[in-house]
C-alpha cells in the first residue's frame, strides 16, 4: 500500500461539481492499493498517519482535534511508466480488493478517533487543496 501524505491548510473533493468531503486543515491522503496488500496492511497505514507527526509543531492529528483527514482512492500511485510512454497500471489493485482496503483506511483512522472525510471511490473527482510547507510524504508498506 501507497499513500501520498499532504500537509494542508484546506482540501475538498468534488464529484459532478457537488463537495463529498472536505477538510479545513490536517492531512490530505492519496491512498494506493497493490495485489497483496490486505486489512493488516490498511490498519497499519492508518496507525502511521494517525501518530505522523508533521502538522505544525510537530504535532500529529492524534495530538490535534481540529485537524482531520481527507482520504481519496488513488490507483494511479501504482503507475510504471519505465517503458514507452503510457503508463501500465498492472501493479494496482482492481476495485473489489482496493475499494474495500481504502474504506478499512479511513474507518481505522476514525476508529481512534480522528475526523475523517473521503472521496468517492471509483469516481472522477476534482481534488482541491493547499498544500502547507509544502509537505509532502509518500509512505510505503
Amino acid at each position: 500500500m501507497r499513500a501520498l501524505v499532504q500537509r494542508v491548510s484546506s482540501a475538498r473533493v468534488e464529484v459532478d461539481g457537488v463537495v463529498v468531503g472536505q477538510i479545513l486543515g490536517g492531512l490530505l491522503v492519496l491512498v494506493g492499493v497493490t495485489h497483496d496488500d490486505t486489512s493488516a496492511t490498511a490498519q497499519a497505514v492508518a496507525r502511521k498517519l494517525h501518530g505522523l507527526r508533521i502538522l505544525s509543531g510537530e504535532r500529529s492529528v492524534a495530538d490535534d482535534p481540529d485537524a482531520g483527514v481527507l482520504v481519496v482512492s488513488q490507483f494511479t500511485l501504482y503507475g510504471d511508466a519505465r517503458k514507452g510512454r503510457r503508463p501500465t497500471w498492472a501493479a494496482a489493485a482492481a476495485g473489489p480488493l482496493a475499494e474495500p482496503l481504502v474504506a478499512t483506511v479511513a474507518d481505522t483512522l476514525r476508529s481512534l478517533g480522528t475526523r475523517v472525510e473521503t472521496g468517492v471511490f471509483g469516481a472522477d473527482m476534482r481534488v482541491h487543496l493547499v498544500n502547507e510547507g509544502p509537505m509532502t510524504l509518500l509512505i510505503e508498506t
